[in-house]
C-alpha cells in the first residue's frame, strides 16, 4: 500500500525496495517495500516469526537480501553511510558485572576500538547529554545488570543515540516491560523522533502501545508487508489480502484487535467487548 498520503517531515532516510530474503529454502520476506523520512516514528508490526528481525538485519547490512535492496540517506547501502543506531531485542547483562549505565552509554562512542580509551571532557559531556536526553541521570551510576527493564531500555537507547545516527532501529523494545514502563519508553522515543529529527523504526508484535505516536505502520505477515498510516493499513480488506485469508479488525476499549475469520469467535469478541475473547493475530 502506498504511504504517499502522509505529509513528509523531511528528507528520505530509509527506503526498502522490494526486499526478499530466502533462508533454509523458505521465503522469509517477499517484495517488502516502504520508506521512512526524517523525524518519523514507524512501527514494524508482526507476529513472532513474521521476519521483523530478518528485515532489521538486512537494513543493518548483516544479512544480504535475495532480491531488492535498501537505500539509506538517499543512496545504496554502503560502509560510508551515517551510522544506524540499533537496540537489539536480547541484551543480557550479568548483574554483578561492574559496568555502570554511563559506562555503557560511553561505549556507543568508542566501544568498537581496541585498547583503553582516555577520558576527555568532550566525551564526558556527550555521555551526560545523552543520559539527560533519556532521563537516566538518576540511575546512571548503578550497575546496568541491576537496573529495571525500563531503566535498561533508556540506557540502551542512549548508547544507540550517542553516535548521532539519522536512523534508529529498536527490536521489540517493549517486550517484558510492564504497561507503565512501556508507555514511558514509547513517549520518550516519540519525543526523540520529533525533537532530534531522527527516524525511528520500532518492531513489535502488538501495535496498541504505539497507536498514539506512529506516523506510519509497516505490517508484516506471510513474508509480505503493507505500509502507510494506521487507518490505511489496519483495515479488514488490507490485512485479509496480506494474510491470505479473511480477518476482521475490531476496536475494543481503545485497543485494535486483528482476529481470524468471522463467526463464533468474532461474535464472542463483540458481545463480551474484551480483548481476551478474540483470537488476536497481532
Amino acid at each position: 500500500m502506498s504511504s504517499g498520503s502522509l505529509t513528509p517531515r523531511g528528507a528520505e532516510v530509509l527506503a526498502v525496495e522490494g526486499v526478499g530474503v530466502r533462508l533454509a529454502g523458505r521465503d522469509v520476506l517477499r517484495d517488502v517495500r516502504f520508506t521512512i523520512r526524517a523525524g518519523e516514528l514507524t512501527g514494524l508490526i508482526g507476529a513472532n516469526g513474521a521476519g521483523k528481525t530478518t528485515l532489521f538485519r538486512v537494513i543493518l547490512g548483516l544479512q544480504g537480501p535475495t532480491a531488492g535492496g535498501v537505500r539509506v540517506g538517499g543512496g545504496a547501502r554502503s560502509r560510508r553511510d551515517p551510522p544506524i543506531g540499533y537496540v537489539p531485542q536480547k541484551f543480557l547483562l550479568d548483574p554483578d558485572m561492574p559496568l555502570r549505565g554511563r559506562d555503557l552509554v560511553g561505549l556507543g562512542l568508542d566501544g568498537h576500538r581496541l585498547g583503553i580509551t582516555r577520558p576527555s571532557r568532550r566525551r564526558r559531556e556527550l555521555v551526560e547529554a545523552m543520559l539527560g536526553a533519556v532521563d537516566a541521570r538518576r540511575f546512571a551510576d548503578a550497575r546496568v545488570g541491576q537496573l529495571s527493564g525500563g531503566e535498561q531500555q533508556r540506557i540502551l537507547i542512549a548508547h544507540a543515540l550517542i553516535s548521532q545516527p539519522k536512523l534508529l532501529l529498536l527490536d521489540e523494545p517493549l517486550a517484558n516491560l510492564d504497561l507503565r514502563s512501556a508507555q514511558e519508553v514509547v513517549t520518550l522515543l516519540s519525543g526523540i523522533a520529533r525533537e532530534r529529527k531522527i527516524s525511528i523504526l520500532i518492531s513489535a508484535h502488538d501495535m496498541n502501545p504505539l497507536l498514539s505516536v506512529m506516523d506510519r505502520i509497516v505490517y508484516l505477515a506471510g513474508g509480505h508487508a503493507a505500509s502507510g498510516s494506521t487507518d490505511e493499513v489496519v483495515r479488514s480488506d488490507v490485512l485479509s489480502e496480506l494474510y491470505g485469508h479473511h480477518v476482521d479488525v475490531l476496536r475494543v476499549h481503545g485497543r485494535v484487535l486483528v482476529v481470524a475469520g468471522t463467526g463464533d469467535d468474532l461474535q464472542a469478541a463483540r458481545e463480551h467487548a474484551s480483548p481476551a475473547s478474540a483470537i488476536e493475530i497481532v
